[in-house]
């Protein structure tokens, strides 16, 4: 189920909100009934895979608990748990992957290749997978009090304002709120908000520029300046898009009394990428550093180690974006940049730039990895960025998108989205202060995203393939 639909904005929502609000107690246990349809709309046999996911670092968390001296006890279940949560996300997210290269490497040695066993990739399957661990993590650790029941823990595991595409939310920040937490109106009222922002965010803004960059990516030679537009359009599109979600789940999860973290800040004025890394999905990068950033040493072992830790980190957080090897070079693009500003140190030439000039560098930068993250392969990856630097022949083919890209309404909408992107409030201060003029604007913003909702085609948000 996709919340810009009216199934979800039109049935499931109000349905589910109605019968909590009306149920006296088990407001969890609901939840995690309704969360589970909510997954299962798309395929019911892969909410058996976050069932048992969630029982087996149910059970590592217990056995944790309930052995608080016995230290072998106690690693041996989180050695259980890390090893079967990163195992299961392997075998769904990696195997093809594994299997694709190697009969890449037969066909060199001239051996057959061997059959592909094909795999679903469960939607989602990173983020409930993260957030199963972390709960074994965090009680091992002393962070978070062992879970009451196991349907507590099903809950927070399955939530489905946040199931498919995050935040991830850890489980000490959501321990308390799981057996109490307040509903207000306020709170309330701007979860609703929130959720209207990120509704109108991936229907008005994100859904327009995507159609512009899949026009220039799916172009077979594109003319530079048609390149630009594409990533720009790109770029655009996939902070609007995942950004809304976000927005969306924050929401969402207030209506319901809980609160979850921020997940995006602004990013695009970010004046270096250690800065865009602390403002772009900041749940991934926070988890990635608090639980393995640090427990690898983090930057306690001298700068070579601590250049090789964010590799290590970067690499990784490429690889848990998909099996594809341009998501490997994003990750390692990252963290070489990363490094280098490190190496630069504060008192270098790049952080004594103009602010102004330091964004749109750092923005140009991000850029060049958007173009490592949308493309299907290397060699798509490496025609783009010939086409972005002119080294290409644009063939009579691409001169059709200028009909496709420059319309008014394709401007106007790039406009908007630098607007907001840059100069914009943001959608989670904005709703701080809600008023009889900003609730008119939000009931406007409402009906025209679900007027254009039901003009458009089918359309996910990026981050389900995750």
């Amino acid at each position: 189920m996709v919340f810009t639909s009216h199934i979800f904005v039109f049935y499931f929502l109000p349905l589910t909100l109605l019968i909590y609000y009306l149920l006296p107690a088990q407001r969890n246990l609901f939840l995690l009934v309704m969360s589970y349809l909510f997954y299962g709309w798309w395929n019911p046999w892969f909410v058996l895979l976050m069932l048992f996911a969630t029982a087996v670092n149910f059970a590592c968390g217990h056995a944790i608990a309930g052995n608080p001296d016995d230290v072998r006890k106690r690693k041996t279940a989180l050695c259980v748990s890390v090893i079967f949560s990163l195992s299961s996300m392997g075998f769904f997210k990696y195997f093809m992957f594994f299997e694709n290269n190697l009969n890449a490497m037969l066909g060199v040695l001239g051996a057959s290749a061997l059959p592909v066993i094909q795999i679903t990739l469960p939607v989602g399957i990173s983020f409930f997978i993260f957030q199963s661990l972390s709960y074994p993590i965090d009680v091992y650790r002393g962070d978070s009090p062992p879970v009451r029941n196991f349907f507590d823990f099903a809950c927070f595991v399955a939530l489905f304002p946040q199931l498919i595409a995050g935040p991830i939310v850890r489980y000490n920040t959501i321990a308390e709120q799981l057996v109490k937490r307040d509903h207000t109106m306020e709170r309330f009222a701007s979860g609703v908000a929130l959720f209207i922002l990120g509704f109108a965010k991936k229907i008005l803004l994100a859904n327009q520029v995507g159609g512009a960059a899949d026009a220039v990516f799916a172009a077979e030679s594109p003319a530079t300046l048609d390149a630009w537009f594409g990533i720009v359009a790109y770029a655009f599109q996939i902070y609007f898009d995942f950004s809304a979600y976000s927005d969306m789940a924050v929401g969402l999860g207030r209506m319901f009394g809980f609160e979850f973290p921020r997940n995006f800040n602004a990013p695009y004025r970010s004046d270096s990428i250690t800065d865009f890394w602390r403002r772009w999905h900041i749940s991934l990068s926070t988890f990635l550093r608090d639980y393995l950033y640090i427990p690898l040493g983090g930057n306690r072992h001298g700068e070579r180690r601590t250049y090789v830790n964010l590799a290590i980190v970067m690499l990784l957080g490429g690889l848990w974006h998909g099996a594809n090897w341009t998501f490997i070079l994003w990750g390692a693009f990252h963290g070489g940049l990363l490094a280098f500003e490190r190496w630069l140190g504060k008192e270098s030439l790049y952080a004594k730039m103009p602010r102004p000039l330091r964004v749109a560098l750092t923005f140009v930068l991000v850029l060049f990895s958007w173009v490592l993250f949308r493309a299907v392969d290397i060699q798509s990856a490496g025609a783009y960025f010939a086409a972005l630097f002119g080294l290409n022949q644009p063939t009579s083919g691409s001169l059709l998108l200028d009909a496709v890209l420059y319309t008014r309404g394709n401007l106007a909408i790039m406009a908007l989205c630098a607007a907001f992107a840059w100069y914009g409030v943001q959608a989670h201060d904005w709703v701080e202060k809600l008023t009889m003029p900003r609730a008119v604007v939000l009931i406007g913003l409402f009906v025209l995203s679900l007027m254009t909702m039901f003009v458009q085609a089918f359309n996910p948000f990026l981050y389900f393939q995750f």
